[in-house]
């Protein structure tokens, strides 16, 4: 896959190989089916993961990117368990942003309690800006872009939405993805230590996450997002007219 300069639509930017299919899959399967152009940027190679091993966990995002059809699967390659908010990640996430140009970036949100993805969160959230100023990084020779949107996922905290992406059509793909990354989730066979999203009612868990988001719209299932910024609505009446809850 010759992924370069591929331009994007959206971005999703999280810290580990499969963080982003567990929160934002079924968004980025519905954005391809839409035509749209998607990509996933791993922070690090979770190398400090309990289970798997980095060159293990490389092969699983890369057969999750062709179940999710992704035009973009990139590593950022910044230390497991050590992502922090410094020159160094600023300018390797603005190089990013500049080479493949996504009008919308997905990402952690800033309070989640991993430190490597909250961190990530606030490199996203600079390098974003920093990639629209002209004299930033001239040395690089890729120039500036307009400032891409960013929509948090709601996945660790109880944060009320900005809004909420059916994905109903979604929920089998968005699970095959999540576990194409087999080393991290149950399997009875294996002798590796147990962890948190390793128990066995772990990916129940996920889709019942879906499903209560999707309760929220009167859909089977969905994603939830927050967005900082005030949302600017074209067309309110079609907005508002749209099915919101059990009783639209």
């Amino acid at each position: 896959m010759n992924t370069e300069n591929t331009e994007l639509d959206a971005l999703a930017v999280f810290s580990h190989p499969d963080d982003a299919e567990l929160t934002v899959a079924g968004t980025l399967l519905k954005l391809k089916s839409l035509g749209y152009r998607t990509g996933v940027l791993d922070m690090t190679r979770g190398e400090m993961g309990t289970r798997g091993t980095p060159e293990v966990r490389t092969v699983e995002a890369q057969e999750a990117a062709r179940l999710l059809r992704l035009d973009v699967r990139l590593n950022l390659e910044q230390p497991d368990g050590h992502v922090w908010l410094t020159e160094e990640s600023r300018r390797a996430m603005v190089r990013v942003i500049r080479a493949h140009r996504p009008k919308v970036i997905f990402t952690a949100h800033w309070d989640d309690p991993h430190p490597d993805h909250a961190n990530t969160c606030r490199i996203v959230r600079e390098a974003a800006r920093l990639a629209s100023m002209r004299r930033y990084d001239e040395e690089a020779g890729q120039g500036a872009v307009r400032v891409p949107t960013i929509a948090h996922s709601v996945y660790s905290r109880r944060v009320v939405p900005s809004f909420i992406v059916d994905v109903s059509d979604f929920i089998e793909e968005k699970m095959q993805a999540i576990r194409a990354h087999a080393s991290q989730f149950y399997r009875p066979d294996t002798l590796e230590p147990a962890t948190r999203i390793s128990d066995k009612n772990f990916l129940n868990q996920i889709e019942w996450r879906m499903r209560y988001y999707g309760s929220l719209i009167g859909a089977e299932a969905a994603e939830a997002f927050y967005v900082r910024e005030a949302l600017n609505v074209d067309d309110p009446i079609s907005l508002l007219t749209r099915p919101m809850n059990i009783y639209s």
